[in-house]
């Protein structure tokens, strides 16, 4: 019987990385999980702990990643991904986002094994263009406060391309639209998790410009199930893939949502929309749909319910 399969997942301890453990766990893989831990959040790993096929190494991927032991596949998803966390320690963002894909790039040629970058529609910028291609070059201003994720993001797909192309590496690289569901740390800066908390504790919900500005929110199962299904896929890809869910709304409806879905006495208080904030994300899955027969089966408000009831239990946690 052939051995297990051994994925190394860069940033495993944060939100998305904590339900792709759980993903490969329950599909017979070993997982190696590294994180300095600086964003993610230890809670997340306390039922893998116990797992013979899990193990985690406390490691910074800006400095290169020593392992004896066999890997089959790395998936890269570290690095902070809320503005509000990037933006603390905006040089520590772009260097986890450049060198950290860097030494992994290299970690995966020597190894001559494949590697999912976990990139962002962060790329798009503000777009001109909605929904957004994977051919859309983006509006991204490369000296503004979100600089240090957005461009160390589209710096890192360069270098994954590159790869690609200099040395026939397998890298597969995913653009990851907003995504929601349990896991979620409370104090993310995330627009579905500062709601959520807020409405549970009937305080004013903050929603920065209008409100107007749309977002697509996909539900964490649906975007896992994606992004196990591209690593799966039998070919290397020659060009980035969108994974989101399609379906557009206004902030400003998101928080009535999920007043309403929360039964709370907050009211909606507009603030001063933050520099470079995207008025538009919708994504184009055309790619993806064909690539794996990919799509979102998760509406919002199944989601949110579910998110509702995490954070509810989280907060009840905190308050005993």
């Amino acid at each position: 019987m052939k051995d297990k399969k051994t994925i190394l997942l860069a940033g495993g301890a944060g939100f998305l990385g904590s339900h792709l453990i759980k993903k490969f766990l329950s599909n017979n893989f070993k997982v190696v999980c590294i994180d300095n831990l600086s964003s993610g959040n230890f809670d997340n790993l306390i039922e893998f702990r116990s797992n013979l096929n899990f193990e985690f190494i406390n490691h910074d991927i800006t400095t290169p990643f020593i392992y004896d032991k066999s890997i089959d596949f790395i998936l890269n998803f570290a690095c902070p991904a809320s503005p509000i966390q990037y933006q603390v320690n905006p040089v520590q963002t772009i260097e986890t986002c450049f060198i950290g894909m860097s030494n992994l790039l290299k970690l995966a040629k020597d190894r001559q094994i494949p590697i999912l970058q976990a990139s962002t529609s962060e790329v798009y910028g503000d777009p001109a263009i909605s929904p957004q291609k994977e051919t859309y070059w983006g509006n991204v201003n490369p000296i503004g406060v979100r600089s240090c994720y957005d461009e160390g993001k589209r710096a890192a797909e360069t270098l994954c391309f590159d790869y690609i192309r200099q040395f026939e590496l397998d890298v597969r690289v995913i653009r990851i639209f907003n995504t929601y569901g349990p896991n979620m740390n409370v104090n993310d800066g995330r627009v579905v998790s500062n709601f959520i908390v807020q409405a549970l504790k009937n305080i004013d919900i903050t929603v920065y410009g209008n409100g107007n500005q749309t977002r697509s929110f996909c539900y964490v199962s649906d975007l896992v199930d994606g992004i196990y299904k591209i690593m799966l896929a039998p070919s290397a890809l020659s060009y980035p893939i969108n994974l989101g869910n399609p379906n557009e709304i206004t902030v400003k409806s998101l928080a009535e949502q999920i007043i309403s879905l929360t039964s709370s006495s907050s009211s909606i208080n507009y603030l001063k929309l933050p520099s470079d904030d995207p008025q538009k994300r919708k994504p184009d899955i055309t790619k993806v749909q064909k690539l794996i027969d990919w799509r979102p089966q998760i509406d919002i408000e199944m989601g949110l319910l579910q998110t509702i009831e995490y954070f509810k239990s989280v907060l009840e946690k905190k308050s005993d």
